[in-house]
């Protein structure tokens, strides 16, 4: 089955022709004349109103071509691309939709986002210059994002005297780039996007070629629909429609992913696990029966269930398959913002219509545009950097491969602070969530029989959480050790709880990438949480870097209205780095050892500490009374007890 676009009317019979949308998205270095390109496609198939023609005619008569696809003013003025525009031309088979992206390095991420709905990719290569940088880079992202097609196109071939053992090496450089990237062939068509030679018409200069135009290749492009059999159906839901006529069902609206359905049809509502059968079906068309992604529907379904936005229609046929209920992605994104993203960052991930909370749990590698290879475990992926990744979300996705259906297997990423889109991304893998051992939907926090003030009277003290963070070998433990013994010693309950302790048992199912220490993070709060609550003062040291996680902690304490204390032992990196009892440093710069928090990790050091206090030449007692008296000025222990 094929997408189809609203049809025409045929001017000698009258009769509707159903017309095929096909999607492009252009591709390749700045100057490879793409936008030339372009106005040479709109130019030759009529698809320019006269106004806009007229407007970027010069004195000669001749339109300049480059102007008609370059929107924006700054394109104008500098003479290349630089936002994604979307162009529409028209023949007498086809509809086009041309996404016109920019060749520049430092707008990838607009070629990432223009190609990620394209039916095919046109790659274009001067005759001059051969395969570059950014076509590498470029070809690399079609092939990320499943384009189904990918055209070659040398341009300025004319600049070359239409020498055809210049277009064979070219040819083969380009063939050289698709083996590596492990891709079809490509049609290679040598234009002269300027004059028009083999672009729409067919050039007296290159009698060598034999192949067809660039726009006979476009024309004669086969589509398919995504996965068009009913046993692949992926609808998520955009819209409950509540009718006001009493008399009227529900209905539930969005588009297709993939799949078909129709009236009659078994379907299954994820993740609720609700069946029904669609009872009604409504498109555009009200002469189709059978709706094929991606058009949009609404269907109406014989049973009252609880269906709502961000949940996914699949089918409820035996031999239906269904997205995979997943808590962890393994993906491959392209990074938008100048904020670097760094393993331990958290974002909103948008996925079809359901929105939830992610972690970058880890960073595997990044993608080299010259060698095509995978650097691997990178420390942060700067922008328009393409990096493979893996992601944990705070509840669960409705994913699939991307290979497999591109909408289901798509998302963006988005900063909840200023809801800025700064990512996006193709799932690779999609780890189906555990199930715990039991069901776990009527736990609930069952408080104490005993009041905490009378408990807390009754030990005679009050519980906290006292929290040290630093560099690794910054003294930590030390000073910590050292005032759970001035504590213990004075009569109080103190227990420490060291990070590598902790990791022997609690922890030790975690590794050291920063989604499992973050994990470890929010572990050890919860722990002290426990501890505190009971009248112990708790001591936590661990390096705990990002502000995000520390603060995690800190809000656990809080909503418990119990004392949370935040001490940074800020040593510098140099005499941590000179101490190194555990040799991690030398192991760093060495490059045995990767993400060292200080090194090639990042520390993010408290903005607002409860105390601030340097190991370096210090006196233990000394740093120990420091953090006795903030303990006293927070009502934790009394005065007495220094």
């Amino acid at each position: 089955m094929t997408t189809a676009a609203p049809g025409r009317v045929d001017d000698a019979t009258g009769s509707t022709r159903p017309r095929q949308l096909l999607r492009i998205a252009t591709a390749g270095s700045v100057d490879d004349g793409k936008s030339t390109l372009i106005g040479r496609l709109l130019h030759d198939t009529d698809s320019l109103p006269l106004d806009h023609l007229q407007a970027v005619m010069g004195d000669d008569g001749v339109p300049d071509l480059a102007a008609l696809s370059d929107g924006l003013r700054a394109e104008r003025e500098q003479g290349i691309t630089i936002d994604v525009a979307y162009r529409f031309f028209s023949t007498a088979d086809r509809n086009y939709i041309l996404a016109d992206t920019p060749g520049h390095e430092r707008y990838t991420r607009n070629m990432f986002t223009g190609a990620s709905n394209a039916h095919v990719a046109l790659l274009l290569v001067d005759a001059r210059a051969g395969v570059l940088r950014q076509t590498r880079r470029h070809a690399r992202i079609a092939s990320l994002l499943g384009v189904e097609h990918l055209v070659a196109v040398v341009n300025k071939i004319d600049l070359v005297d239409f020498s055809e053992s210049r277009f064979a090496e070219v040819v083969g450089e380009i063939r050289l780039l698709t083996d590596r990237l492990g891709v079809a062939e490509p049609t290679v068509v040598p234009i002269a996007a300027l004059s028009g030679d083999n672009v729409v018409t067919r050039s007296a200069d290159t009698p060598w070629y034999d192949g067809p135009t660039l726009l006979k290749f476009l024309e004669t492009v086969e589509l398919e629909a995504p996965a068009p059999t009913p046993d692949k159906l992926r609808m998520p839901v955009q819209w409950v429609s509540r009718p006001t006529d009493p008399t009227e069902r529900r209905r539930y609206t969005g588009r297709l992913a993939a799949g078909t359905l129709q009236v009659g049809d078994p379907i299954l509502v994820l993740p609720s696990g609700s069946r029904s059968t669609v009872t009604a079906l409504d498109t555009l068309d009200a002469a189709r029966t059978v709706a094929v992604a991606p058009l949009s529907v609404a269907i109406e379904l014989a049973d009252d269930i609880d269906v709502a936005r961000g949940d996914v229609v699949v089918s409820g046929r035996e031999d239906g398959q269904s997205p995979v209920v997943a808590r962890e992605l393994d993906a491959t994104v392209c990074w938008f913002a100048d904020t670097p993203l760094r393993a331990g960052d958290r974002l909103a991930l948008k996925h079809t219509t359901r929105t939830v909370r992610a972690t970058v749990s880890e960073l595997h590698g990044r993608l080299d545009p010259e060698t095509l290879d995978e650097d691997r475990n990178p420390v942060a992926l700067a922008i328009n950097d393409i990096g493979s990744v893996t992601l944990r979300t705070s509840s669960p996705v409705l994913a699939d491969p991307y290979a497999d259906i591109r909408d289901g297997g798509a998302f963006v990423l988005i900063d909840e602070n200023t809801n800025d889109t700064v990512g996006a991304g193709t799932v690779t893998l999609a780890r189906a969530a555990k199930p715990a051992g039991r069901v776990r939907n009527d736990v609930k926090w069952h408080p104490s029989a005993l009041e905490r003030g009378h408990r807390w009277s009754a030990v005679g003290q009050r519980g906290a959480t006292v929290w040290l963070t630093g560099l690794p070998a910054s003294g930590k433990s030390t000073l910590a050790v050292a005032v759970e013994r001035a504590l213990v010693e004075s009569g109080r309950v103190a227990y420490l709880l060291d990070g590598d302790n902790v990791r022997h048992g609690l922890s030790d199912d975690l590794g050291f990438s920063a989604g499992d220490r973050a994990e470890n993070v929010r572990r050890v709060g919860h722990l002290t949480r426990l501890f505190a609550d009971s009248g112990t003062i708790a001591i936590a040291s661990l390096v705990s870097p990002l502000a995000s996680d520390r603060e995690i902690a800190r809000v656990l304490n809080a909503a418990a209205d119990l004392p949370f204390v935040e001490i940074h032992v800020a040593t510098p990196l140099a005499e941590c780095e000179r101490r190194d009892p555990k040799r991690l440093y030398a192991r760093a710069r060495a490059g045995e050892l990767l993400g060292l928090t200080g090194i090639d990790a990042p520390y993010e050091a408290p903005e607002n500490p409860d105390l601030v206090v340097d190991t370096t030449g210090a006196d233990l007692d000394d740093l120990v009374e420091q953090v006795l008296r903030v303990l006293v000025q927070r009502d934790i222990i009394p005065a007495a007890a220094t």
